[in-house]
């Protein structure tokens, strides 16, 4: 839609994927003030974060040039290769689990690194969706990530198509918008389960969506599935999973007789 440069090197798509990421972290340090969280345990998680969304982007880089080597006959890794959520997310959430307990056991030695990693993860849903949303609207300017080519009036001109194409991209930014207000209500009113209903919602939420897509992004073992919507299904799974042990974990602690303390309900 406008893939052009406006200033220092920046286009709308850097721009836009910074101002998801920058939300990102105001989201997370808004909601550990509310929830009292001393500052040593704030940084250590907001520095975690920023390795991670750099990690996660390497990883997602690195996804899309394995689909690339149907196209282009071999691996390879250049300035326009482009990128992959899936790939994002599943890297990203593997080095801030490595990152988080790795350094957390010598920094926290009370273990309150282990307490609070589920409102950690709760509180990934917002953010992630906040994000993504931002990266859609990126994906939208850029013309990437596309619809079929259409001329009918909801059809929006991509100059790198020369065409109209579906807006694929806004309906993904306004349904993780969406998404995002949702989880992050659930959250702060203190209603458990945000992270499922982030992973089983949007997993069935992308697997129908690719249907529109018109962007080649390779084939799998299944012929009539795409990549994203074999790791939608696998997202779909890890909802349940992720859901039934929270609900093992909430029985549990129920039927242990302990003493509560001041942080119990954000630990």
């Amino acid at each position: 839609m406008y893939p052009y440069e406006l200033f220092l090197g920046l286009d709308m798509y850097s721009l836009l994927i910074a101002l998801g990421v920058i939300g990102c972290l105001v989201m997370i340090r808004l909601v550990f003030d509310k929830w009292e969280y001393e500052a040593k345990f704030q940084n250590f998680v907001i520095i975690t974060t920023i390795v991670t969304i750099f990690g996660g982007y390497g990883t997602a880089v690195l996804t899309q040039a394995l689909y690339n080597i149907k196209e282009l006959g071999k691996f390879q890794l250049t300035n326009d290769t482009g990128s992959t959520f899936y790939g994002g997310l599943v890297g990203g959430i593997a080095i801030f689990i490595i990152v988080y307990f790795g350094i957390g056991r010598f920094l926290f030695k009370d273990g309150v690194q282990y307490r609070r990693f589920r409102s950690l993860s709760e509180l990934a849903a917002p953010c992630i969706t906040f994000a993504h949303g931002m990266g859609r609207l990126g994906c939208l300017f850029a013309g990437c990530c596309h619809g079929a080519i259409t001329d009918k009036w909801y059809g929006i001109y991509m100059v790198n198509l020369g065409k109209k194409a579906v807006p694929v991209q806004l309906y993904e930014a306004l349904f993780l918008f969406a998404l995002c207000a949702l989880t992050l209500w659930m959250l702060l009113k203190k209603k458990r389960y945000c992270l499922p209903t982030y992973l089983f919602t949007y997993g069935v939420w992308r697997f129908f969506i690719e249907y529109a897509r018109a962007d080649e992004r390779g084939d799998t073992f299944v012929s009539f599935l795409s990549p994203s919507q074999l790791t939608s299904i696998g997202l779909i799974l890890a909802a349940v999973i992720v859901l039934c042990g929270e609900l093992y974990f909430d029985r549990w602690r129920k039927a242990k007789v302990t003493d509560s303390t001041g942080d119990t309900e954000n630990e």
